[in-house]
C-alpha cells in the first residue's frame, strides 16, 4: 500500500487535472479581461499566494496546511461572492488568485502532502521527484 509521501495520480488522470487546471487558468484569464481588469493588478498579484510557502519555516505539516489553504478554489469563490454584498474589487482579484491556481495544477504543482512541499497530489515535483526518478 502507497504511504501519504509516494501517494499522488501519473499517467492519464494526472493529465486531465492538469488540462483542468490549464482551462481554468485561460477562463479566469478570459474573464478578467472581460471583467475591465488591470494588468497593472493581475501583475501584482499573480504571485502573491506562493507567499504561503513561507508557512513551510514552521515545519512540513504546518507548510503543508498554509499551501493548500491557498491553494484550493474554495477562498477565491468565497472572495468572489462577496462582489454580491458590495465589493466589487473582489472578482478581479478572485479571478487573479483562481488564474494562479489554474497554472500552478497546469503545471504540475498540485496540493501538498505532509511528507514534504515535493509531494503532492499530482506526483512529486522537484528534489522529490529526482530522487525517486
Amino acid at each position: 500500500m502507497r504511504d501519504e509521501a509516494t501517494a499522488g495520480l501519473s499517467g492519464t488522470l494526472r493529465t486531465w487535472l492538469r488540462v483542468e487546471g490549464f482551462a481554468v487558468f485561460a477562463a479566469a484569464l478570459v474573464l478578467y479581461v472581460q471583467a475591465g481588469g488591470v494588468w497593472w493588478l493581475f501583475l501584482l498579484l499573480f504571485l502573491a499566494p506562493d507567499l504561503s510557502m513561507l508557512t513551510y519555516l514552521r515545519g512540513p505539516v504546518v507548510g503543508a496546511l498554509g499551501y493548500n489553504l491557498v491553494h484550493t478554489y474554495m477562498l477565491p469563490v468565497a472572495l468572489a461572492a462577496l462582489a454580491f454584498v458590495g465589493l466589487p474589487w473582489a472578482v478581479p482579484v478572485a479571478l487573479i488568485w483562481a488564474a494562479h491556481i489554474g497554472l500552478d495544477r497546469a503545471l504540475g504543482y498540485g496540493l501538498k502532502h505532509r511528507a514534504g512541499f515535493g509531494f503532492t497530489h499530482l506526483g512529486r515535483i522537484g528534489r522529490a521527484a529526482q530522487a525517486a526518478g
